[in-house]
């Protein structure tokens, strides 16, 4: 990684001097804009209005018209503003963790240590998690003043940058003034979808299969062109069974007995597959026997809570039937 700032955490009259990276990175397929009629490639080009010539980025300013005036700002004006030239992230109090709402939070970015002892890093780090407080700070980064979060993450210091309060816009709804009763009934039902999808939270297991299928996509069109058949690509894909349900407490219901149903065939799938390899045996000495009642056994199954008997009885019954062909064969 780049760092991409450089400078010093204060907080009373310790001074960390730290490297900024930033922590994220999008993964979404880069895509480029054609014309549909010969697949040419569309470009913008920054072209002045004056001149009629293209322009190079390091020609470009910005400016602010107020309808009247037009004031044109150089770089070398934001750099002279004082905020800009700062290099301090200034921690300005230590608050509980439960108190940062997360539509506040924006980028998030990792600070690493930028001397030749951590000391001063590893007991900020330490004091945030012994006291499980979160540090508000104020920074410079890229032309814009911020506020924002500074906590532990993985042993690492992180920094994510918060909207300020006139940035958040208010949720008013006039749907949600309706006095409106929840049945309990509505509330058990929705309760229990709750307690069947109740689990810890891993990221890892969650995937963008959006972006997974537009790479499919992209490949099977390199291959096969424009005669791409998607449905054999991805499969048929069969639509939700039944139409809109009107009624909550019968969405409830169809959602419980879904849920219930789909639990009941994983379980039925997980025990026969592990009653498979102790079958192994079993159809083998069938083979070797050559009885019609042993070749139509692999068919026949047990129910799951007499399995361990008739594998115990099957075992038994295949140690001897293969000494007795040996017997007949001499």
């Amino acid at each position: 990684m780049r760092a991409i700032w450089k400078g010093s955490i204060t907080f009373g009259l310790v001074n960390v001097p730290v490297k900024l990276y930033s922590a994220t990175e999008e993964h979404d397929l880069q895509l480029h804009q054609v014309h549909d009629a010969d697949g040419g490639r569309i470009r913008y080009e920054r072209k002045c209005e004056v001149c009629g010539k293209k322009v190079a980025y390091e020609h470009i300013d910005k400016a602010y018209d107020d309808g009247e005036q037009t004031v044109v700002l150089t770089d070398d004006d934001f750099a002279a503003l004082p905020a800009e030239r700062s290099r301090e992230i200034e921690v300005l109090e230590f608050v509980p963790n439960e108190q940062i709402d997360p539509i506040l939070l924006d980028r998030s970015y990792y600070l690493e240590p930028d001397s030749k002892s951590p000391k001063a890093y590893v007991l900020l780090r330490q004091v945030l998690e012994d006291t499980e407080r979160t540090a508000i700070v104020r920074m410079a980064l890229r032309q814009r003043t911020r506020l924002a979060t500074m906590r532990v993450r993985d042993d690492v210091l992180l920094v994510q940058t918060m909207r300020w309060a006139d940035e958040v816009r208010a949720a008013e709804f006039a749907s949600l003034d309706a006095d409106v009763t929840v049945g309990k009934r509505e509330l058990d039902l929705a309760k229990s979808i709750v307690r069947e999808l109740e689990a810890d939270f891993d990221l890892d297991s969650h995937v963008d299969e959006y972006q997974e299928q537009l790479r499919t996509l992209v490949e099977a069109k390199l291959e096969q062109g424009e005669a791409l058949d998607t449905a054999a690509t991805f499969g048929e894909t069969e639509d939700e069974e039944g139409g809109e349900v009107i009624d909550l407490l019968e969405a409830l219901q169809r959602s419980v007995e879904k849920k219930k149903a789909g639990s009941d065939a994983s379980g039925g799938a997980a025990s026969s597959s592990k009653a498979e390899p102790a079958k192994a045996p079993a159809k083998r000495a069938a083979a070797k026997s050559g009885t019609a009642k042993s070749a139509k056994q692999p068919a026949a199954k047990a129910p799951a809570a007499k399995k361990p008997a008739a594998k115990a009885g099957t075992a038994k019954a295949a140690a001897k039937k293969p000494a007795a062909s040996k017997r007949k064969s001499a």
